[in-house]
């Protein structure tokens, strides 16, 4: 049964980081194989990890590190 939001529009599902389980399956796949980067416009990224832009949890030399490594991290400018 749909739940709605207002009058005509309606919700979606979402899922929480407990409701959702990875079983393993029977392929197996060789690491050398897999392309774990993404792209983000122009910008390829090596590892997909974005790190929060939160004072507390990125300051300038955290963001450098994740840079090295491929993966990117968010400053926040208004802290």
């Amino acid at each position: 049964m749909p739940v709605f939001i207002g009058r005509d529009r309606e919700a979606r599902r979402a899922y929480g980081f407990d409701e959702v389980a990875i079983v393993p399956g029977t392929t197996t796949i060789d690491p050398e194989d897999t392309d774990i980067s993404f792209k983000l416009g122009d910008l390829k990224l090596e590892i997909p990890f974005l790190a929060s832009a939160m004072d507390g949890v990125v300051d300038v030399k955290f963001a450098i590190a994740m840079g090295k490594l491929g993966a990117l991290a968010v400053l926040n400018l208004d802290g």
